[in-house]
């Protein structure tokens, strides 16, 4: 065999071993403990959809999962850590907008590219706001409100859990879309807002559906709509802020999987694909239904798109309404 031949048949192998090697990586994954990183307290709703999702991964992986909170600066610390990540899939994030699409317009920096210093895998789910208010306030439809919001003097107020909170994005976009004003109170989480929203300290507030559910079925408190694009199966009788008269409204607190960027295709489908096979078993599948959660598990193509959407979409929120970090 000429020179020619013998270097034309080793490059041939050595390409067919490459073609061949990041399948089997990805087949052979994970062969050591995964860590799923979240910027958020334990007990919180991220913190749960994540560990519900960790526990049947160490199953089906046969390797531990193991899930680390990292709280701080409206979870950017947790998403630096991974951002700075070896892209091997060990290393993963769970996170709401907060961290990739608020927190880096609400404070004008981060130490990471949201857009193009992650992979993101799957949005695994997400849960509506709602828009609830003291049993005592006049309107009882979401158009009543409208009405009195655009001719109130002074103008009405809303609380939220904080500033740059799902809720106070909710509250934000409404002022944007529907022309008006409201009065923005932050608090520290969203149990004291509740109590001053019930006690008639301030009239409306914007609060996830898992923490203002019970009290809406108590009577302790009203709601006038969802922020989510359908109908919540937790509260059926609650149409939506889009079908109550303002299109294209659509607000909701997301959970999404992300490693950091350079990962593999093949091995973000495979990881994609178990994630989504997790979500679809009933026991998590039930529980994130009883939190108000729901399930979207979509693709990498079709999160990386959401994404930039979100991202874009709160950056003209902040500056627009000129919010300013506590």
């Amino acid at each position: 065999m000429s020179m020619r031949r013998t270097l034309v048949t080793m490059i041939t192998a050595g390409l067919a071993l490459a073609f061949h090697a990041n399948p089997a990586a990805a087949q052979a994954f994970p062969t050591k403990p995964v860590r799923m990183i979240i910027g958020f307290s334990a007990g919180g709703t991220t913190d749960l959809v994540g560990r519900l999702v960790a526990k049947r991964l160490s199953e089906v992986w046969g390797q531990t999962v193991l899930v680390e909170n990292k709280p701080g600066a409206s979870g950017m610390i947790a998403a630096d850590a991974v951002a700075k990540a070896p892209p091997d899939g060990y290393t993963l994030l769970v996170t709401p907008q907060t961290s990739l699409a608020v927190a880096p317009a609400l404070y004008g920096k981060a130490p990471y590219d949201a857009a193009r210093d992650f992979t993101p895998i799957t949005l695994m789910g997400s849960t509506p706001t709602i828009m609830v208010v003291n049993p005592a306030f006049p309107p009882k439809t979401f158009a009543e409100f409208a009405e009195l919001a655009r001719k109130s003097v002074p103008p009405l107020a809303y609380g939220s859990g904080g500033i740059g909170s799902s809720p106070h994005m909710a509250g934000e976009l409404l002022n944007a879309q529907l022309g008006i004003r409201m009065t923005h109170i932050p608090y520290k989480g969203e149990s004291p807002a509740l109590t001053d929203t019930m006690g008639g300290q301030v009239p409306i507030m914007f609060g996830n559906i898992s923490v203002v559910v019970s009290h809406i079925k108590s009577g302790k408190l009203r709601a006038l709509a969802s922020t989510g694009a359908t109908r919540s199966p937790l509260l059926p009788d609650v149409p939506t802020v889009a079908e109550s008269g303002l299109k294209d409204y659509a607000v909701a607190t997301w959970f999404g999987l992300l490693g950091p960027a350079g990962m593999p295709a093949d091995l973000v489908a495979r990881i994609q694909r178990d994630v989504a096979g997790a979500l679809a078993t009933p026991d998590i599948r039930n529980r994130l239904v009883d939190l108000g959660v729901d399930i979207v598990a979509n693709s990498p193509e079709e999160f990386a798109a959401y994404l930039r959407t979100e991202i874009a979409r709160y950056a003209k929120v902040i500056k627009d309404a000129g919010i300013k970090p506590e």
